[in-house]
């Protein structure tokens, strides 16, 4: 499964973008939709996940209320909607796909190249 992501950009504190992904295929009806980011000089964090077959989503507590996770099965497409975007948020943000957790968290095992997000002050 191939993964490309897009909808990156630069945008002003407060504002909103919505990423998109879209997979080569079709996923398994067990598989989420996931986004991660990762900042500069950070490790890689988990955003959201999303059950394709269910829609049951998933997110980062810190991110809970600001970002909308949702897919579109029939173009095998998972976006994610930001809104009251902050600095802090800047970073490249990866979609990626899979079936395995770590603690709870998504542990994908396809992943897409990352699109950057810059929110300016």
């Amino acid at each position: 499964v191939q993964l490309q992501a897009s909808g990156g950009g630069l945008v002003q504190a407060g504002g909103s973008l919505t990423l998109s992904c879209v997979a080569s295929a079709p996923t398994f009806s067990n598989y989420y939709g996931a986004w991660f980011r990762q900042a500069p000089g950070k490790e890689r964090e988990f955003v959201a996940a999303i059950t394709w077959s269910t829609g049951s989503t998933h997110y980062a507590d810190s991110m809970k209320g600001r970002f909308t996770i949702s897919r579109d099965n029939d173009k095998n497409a998972v976006s994610l909607q930001m809104n009251s975007l902050k600095p802090e948020d800047t970073a490249v943000y990866s979609c990626a796909a899979g079936s395995d957790y770590l603690r709870g968290i998504p542990r994908p095992r396809y992943w897409g190249r990352g699109t950057q997000v810059t929110v300016s002050s």
